[in-house]
């Protein structure tokens, strides 16, 4: 598998910006719109969780998207690719599986134990 070079990554974060911004649009939209309860337990209960469900996945896309948005400010400032601990070189394959990474694998294995 060959590596992209960093404007294609940089391509990449952008298009995936734009994806989460209108997919969390969308969630805020659909959230405004489904607040009622139902005249059953089960539908209220049912209801509940969808709305659980619901919030999990927009948090998660909101995280996705400060991390998205990081690696954009890294590449405007330079420091794109670069380790914020020990300000090594991020691996190239590693920015190729996760291009928002802030880390070397060293340093995040390190934060993992």
């Amino acid at each position: 598998m060959a590596v992209r070079e960093p404007e294609v990554l940089r391509s990449f974060l952008e298009s995936e910006r734009a994806r989460l911004q209108a997919e969390i649009a969308q969630m805020d939209a659909e959230g405004a719109t489904n607040l009622g309860y139902g005249n059953h337990m089960a539908d209220d209960a049912t209801e509940a969780f969808e709305q659980a469900k619901g919030l999990a996945l927009q948090q998660n896309a909101e995280r996705l998207l400060l991390q998205v948005e990081g690696a954009l400010d890294r590449f405007e400032n330079g420091s794109y690719g670069t380790c914020e601990r020990c300000e090594a070189q991020i691996d190239p394959a590693r920015l190729e599986a996760l291009p928002y990474a802030t880390l070397c694998l060293r340093c995040q294995q390190r934060l993992n134990t």
